[in-house]
């Protein structure tokens, strides 16, 4: 029974991509409980640990809720006023003295699951006109995206496994349970593979690790780390040579099936199936039985993103879907039609190489430099060195390849602000903080995610607390952060002119774009019926009403922001449909299946068959850990150490190395030492540490997260080995050397004289 003072809030989980519906009850401005919403139409009161967390969260002590800076070692609690003046003497002195490509910025997983960081940081990142803008992106996932915009032209065109229609699923380097989709949404992962299996279908896993994902499979096969390319190769060359490939489908809309063709002859799983660890007639079945399916999907994700050929291993998963006439089919794969932020006009050119980095000259990707190129960007030095730093909701000291080197390039700038709710491993070395509310403190709407949807849907969530009136949002940090990098002082409104500006530019886009449907609208009308709201609201408002269930400012019972508010369960707007041609956003209007700059690359993969090393290590992750701060979270951290190494009992056996024995593992850029758990869920050869932990440094104020410290597995990772596309690091298959310990850890956890 609720009392007055109880009151229960409606929203969706902005931890992970799932997007569950959340039922949360508070009294006197404190959360009391947090259960799954029974009544969302999407998680049907699914949810996993992470959503009970965001109590913890929201009232964790050692958040940072004021503006800060630093001199010296000490931090000072200071007005917005004064935190914001540090920030452009320091940013401006850097642009004035460099130019604007000497701040480099970085942006951390959370700017996805954020409305403000989404619709605000592109704002930002324009006034500032830098190239040197990097993200987490680029550590997991931009190969699938760029495949994506090769194929299709649009990096968010990314084909989702119809997982609630499909009859055979085959999951490659992708723990779908754990990461509750990951570039396709959908909570309850699990439940949602059971319906697969009780309605008949089957679930087939290749990993080097017996995920949870593949504990439930009907069929799962271990694989050698770095060899997808070689596997998904010999499917494609069996689909051709046993004429299983359904030619005709979508035979009108595609191009390049023939040099597809001709590439596949050089790898028969015959000769590849030494190469990958699955045996030949495996691999052929595996072949048969995408193609017999009466509907089949093939997804793969961070396993086959972060190897060497991570963007050829996300192009010829496409290409499999494509050749079995999956592509765009109901039970195969399919695109969504979100209810904002679709894009509608089709390309003059890829977002690709359109600049370069300066070091390495690694290539543009999709608007930014791969984060492999960041820390020699900042120690090189030279003329467009990366002076000053601007992180948002980010730890790259943890999160990106080769830390050590970061970590030092980073203590050597002029100057450094973080948005951030916490004093971690990076924001540590800012000389101003500017504090994030916390997520029950904001509004909230997947943008990104409702585009990777496994079904159609779309749900607004209020803010359930009211911050503090001197505390400012996201929205408003980043747009007076524009204003400050410009060369003229700022006056009190310049923010909100900004503001105003952007959703008249908008507007006035899409009143002239023929395949727009305000095309030719009276842009004063349209401001006048979003007048009332103001900054992350009206944008969304804006592009509910201008989207495919909109009601485009003119039509009664279309999608609107004042609709979903009126139904705080969301709104499910039906299961995937066929979108091609519409969805193809390619110069030719079609499917382009031999991307050149990819097919090139197959050369490569050709050449290098895999390199023969002792051991290889690999990542993993949990479900309580999905970014480093959730380690400061005691709900999710509570339970056996997570942060292990590891190893086959074969291995165990042959390196003498038992069950919570201390290893020495060693890479040819660094060493460290970590507890060894003995499983046979993993491949012999094979060594597995889990990402984002390493809560050793000085300076953090993480008390939980220090004493669940673990180790930093990136100090082992090369940013010199990328996949030569996308310019992504090699996170998964780094050749290792794995022995008894038999020395103490210095201050950052691992032996600087030894390596491989």
């Amino acid at each position: 029974m609720t009392t007055a003072e109880e009151k229960i809030h409606y929203r969706t989980c902005p931890l992970c991509e799932a997007t569950c519906g959340l039922e949360i009850h508070t009294m006197n401005g404190e959360v009391t409980h947090i259960e799954g919403d029974k009544k969302d139409p999407f998680s049907k009161g699914y949810l996993c640990p992470k959503g009970f967390s965001l109590k913890e969260l929201h009232h964790d002590p050692e958040r940072i809720r004021e503006p800060m800076i630093r001199k010296g070692t000490e931090w000072f609690t200071v007005s917005y006023e004064e935190a914001f003046k540090e920030v452009r003497k320091g940013l401006r002195r850097v642009i004035e003295k460099y130019g604007r490509d000497a701040v480099g910025v970085y942006l951390g997983n959370p700017n996805v699951h954020n409305l403000s960081g989404l619709l605000y940081l592109p704002l930002f990142l324009r006034a500032l006109g830098s190239r040197n803008q990097y993200s987490a992106s680029t550590v997991d996932q931009i190969p699938k995206q760029l495949a994506a915009e090769f194929m299709y032209g649009s990096d968010f065109s990314i084909p989702i496994p119809d997982i609630d229609r499909t009859q055979y699923f085959l999951v490659i380097g992708a723990n779908p349970i754990v990461s509750n989709g990951s570039l396709m949404t959908g909570p309850n992962m699990r439940g949602r593979l059971k319906a697969l299996q009780d309605r008949g279908g089957r679930l087939v896993v290749v990993d080097p690790i017996r995920t949870a994902t593949a504990k439930v499979a009907d069929d799962h096969h271990f694989i050698k780390p770095g060899t997808d390319g070689y596997f998904l190769f010999s499917i494609l060359h069996t689909l051709f040579d046993e004429k299983l490939a359904k030619e005709a489908h979508l035979s009108g809309h595609v191009n390049g099936l023939e040099t597809v063709k001709e590439l596949a002859k050089d790898f028969p799983p015959d000769k590849v199936a030494s190469i990958c660890g699955l045996d030949s007639e495996t691999i052929r079945t595996i072949a048969r039985d995408i193609s017999s399916a009466t509907c089949a999907a093939v997804y793969g994700r961070m396993g086959t993103c972060t190897q060497t050929f991570g963007t050829v291993n996300s192009w010829l998963i496409d290409v499999i879907n494509v050749v079995t006439g999956n592509l765009d089919r109901e039970g195969g794969v399919m695109f969504t039609t979100p209810a904002a932020g679709g894009k509608t006009s089709k390309k003059k050119g890829y977002r690709f190489d359109r600049f370069r980095s300066r070091v390495s000259e690694l290539p543009e990707v999709l608007g930014e430099l791969p984060v492999a190129c960041l820390a020699e960007e900042m120690d090189t030095p030279g003329e467009g060195q990366i002076r000053a730093f601007v992180t948002v909701a980010g730890n790259p000291i943890l999160s990106t390849p080769n830390s050590e080197r970061l970590q030092n390039g980073i203590k050597n700038l002029d100057f450094m602000v973080s948005i951030d709710c916490y004093l971690n491993e990076t924001t540590r070395n800012a000389n101003v903080i500017l504090p994030a509310p916390t997520p029950l403190e904001r509004s909230h709407y997947d943008l990104s995610f409702y585009q990777l949807s496994v079904r159609n849907i779309s749900h607004y969530s209020p803010p359930v607390f009211e911050k503090k009136e001197s505390q400012l949002d996201e929205w408003e940090i980043l747009l007076k952060l524009a204003t400050l990098v410009g060369e003229e002082e700022p006056d009190d409104n310049a923010a909100a002119k900004l503001d105003e500006k952007s959703i008249h530019y908008l507007i006035k886009k899409d009143v002239q774009n023929e395949q727009s449907p305000l095309f030719d609208q009276d842009p004063k009308e349209i401001i006048s019926v979003l007048e009332g709201r103001i900054g992350p609201e009206r944008m969304l408002d804006y592009m509910l009403r201008s989207g495919p269930y909109g009601d485009h400012f003119k039509k009664q019972g279309g999608l609107s922001l004042n609709k979903l508010e009126q139904n705080p369960h969301g709104i499910d707007l039906g299961a995937l449909k066929p979108r091609i041609p519409e969805v193809l956003l390619t110069h030719t209007g079609k499917v382009e299946l031999a991307p050149e700059v990819i097919v090139k690359d197959v050369a490569r993969l050709k050449e290098e068959s895999s390199e023969q090393v002792d051991m290889v290590l690999i990542g993993r992750r949990n479900l309580r850990s999905n970014n480093s701060w959730m380690h400061n979270l005691p709900v999710l951290m509570k339970g056996k150490d997570r942060c292990t190494l590891l190893l086959h009992p074969e291995d165990g056996k042959r390196l003498d190395l038992q069950d919570d024995d201390l290893a020495q593992v060693l890479s040819d850029t660094g060493s460290l030492e970590v507890n060894v758990a003995l499983t046979e869920d993993i491949m012999p050869g094979v060594g597995s540490i889990p990402h984002g932990y390493g809560h050793n440094l000085d300076g953090t104020k993480m008390t939980v997260a220090k004493k669940n410290k673990g180790v930093n597995m990136n100090i082992l990772s090369n940013e010199k080995k990328r996949d030569a596309v996308s310019g992504t690091a090699v996170l998964n298959g780094i050749p290792i050397v794995v022995r008894k310990a038999n020395s103490g850890r210095n201050e950052h956890g691992f032996v600087r004289s030894e390596s491989i």
